[in-house]
């Protein structure tokens, strides 16, 4: 059974409208992205979407994957940055000068650190596949772990046929919603990795050095990422992010016909994120905000905290009567841990989709004994 608890809250917003701002910034046009998505990350609120769920060709910003599992398998211990890796013969024939490249000579050996750093900073084509036949053994192996992980990650339109995104008969596949994840588990659970390897200016590598074509670093204020792409048949597309003062937005266009107006919505989009909405604070970090009833506890109940201050954005220049729902699925049974994660806050803005903050259990209950568990059937019959 899933049990709501909910509240009502009215916000007055002053200042400028919701579809453009008054410095110009604006949401993109269907004819100028038909697929658009952007979400603040720190309140888990969608800003915009539009066909956010639709299957599209992510072309390069498929690496955003292959740089993730590159991730995790670090955090595992199963890469090592300064390890060395051996371009094969075979794969230098097929890779050599195919696309975006980090020019591999024949045999060479480069380190792991310089093959993330070149597949997130100048989309290396041939770099991925040599991440991949080092670490996994072959292509295949490597791309059957990136498709574990995105399950993982709750990429349910998503899947991927190669490390690099090189055109696969349409094997390969993403949505706007599912890049978004992805954008952002790279930066919440690998925020140091990121800083790292993501976001440079350039790459040089073997007395190359190439400037990284994304289109919002260095131009729009707190911008650090993530992944361009382009093939004939997908388009041009992005996966960025940027953070101003806490604040973290991830947004994705896809389908854009020309480089420059790739560029052109970017920038007004993730500016547009920052600027058309008032944000809130609503609770602060460890706030109790409800209780969640347990069954077959040493407790009849247990308080729920947040485990980050809650934030919500509103639309500048209009009144929203917004609901906050606690929402669990129980009754909740016993042992439970403090700081488990057991429920979660939905708040509801009129126009918006749901953002949900996950809630923690804010003390420990623990297994009823013999008597209190009959104690507990008792008082719950009275009441």
């Amino acid at each position: 059974m899933i049990f709501r608890l909910a509240a009502l809250l009215a916000l007055a917003m002053p200042t400028a409208a919701y579809s453009q701002t008054a410095t110009g910034y604006g949401a993109p046009g269907e004819n100028e992205a038909p697929i658009a998505f952007l979400i603040d990350v720190s309140s888990g609120q969608v800003l915009f979407e539009r066909n956010a769920d639709r299957r599209f060709i992510p072309a390069s910003m498929t690496k955003a994957m292959t740089i993730y599992l590159a991730f995790e398998l670090i955090e595992q211990g199963r890469l090592d940055p300064g390890q060395v890796m051996t371009v094969r013969e075979d794969t230098w024939r097929e890779w050599a000068g195919k696309g975006s490249t980090m020019f591999l000579p024949a045999d060479a050996r480069v380190r792991v650190d310089d093959l993330i750093a070149a597949i997130a900073n100048v989309s290396a084509n041939d770099g991925s596949i040599v991440l991949a036949e080092g670490q996994a053994g072959t292509v295949d192996a490597w791309v059957e772990e990136m498709n574990r992980h995105a399950r993982l990650l709750g990429m349910t339109n998503s899947h991927f046929g190669t490390p690099n995104g090189w055109p696969d008969e349409g094997r390969t596949f993403t949505s706007a919603r599912d890049l978004a994840r992805l954008g952002e588990a790279l930066v919440e659970q690998h925020p140091k990795k990121f800083a790292r390897y993501v976001g440079r200016a350039g790459f040089t590598f073997n007395g190359i050095t190439q400037p990284n074509r994304d289109p919002i670093i260095g131009r729009v204020r707190g911008a650090d990422g993530i992944k361009t792409g382009f093939t004939n048949e997908a388009g041009f597309g992005f996966l960025g992010t940027a953070q101003r003062g806490g604040q973290r937005l991830v947004m994705v266009v896809a389908g854009i016909d020309r480089t420059a107006a790739r560029a052109r919505v970017s920038r007004r989009f993730i500016e547009w994120g920052f600027e058309a909405f008032e944000r809130q604070r609503l609770f602060v970090d460890g706030a109790l905000v409800g209780r969640a009833r347990v069954q077959g506890g040493d407790a009849r109940s247990v308080e729920l905290a947040t485990e980050r201050t809650v934030f919500v954005n509103v639309p500048k220049g209009q009144v929203r009567a917004m609901t906050i729902n606690i929402v669990y699925d129980g009754p909740l049974r016993a042992p439970i841990e403090a700081g488990e994660n057991i429920a979660r806050l939905e708040i509801l803005v009129p126009g918006m989709e749901p953002a949900i903050v996950p809630l923690v259990a804010s003390e420990a209950v623990n297994r009823a004994g013999f008597f209190r568990r009959i104690f507990n059937g008792i008082a719950g019959w009275l009441t």
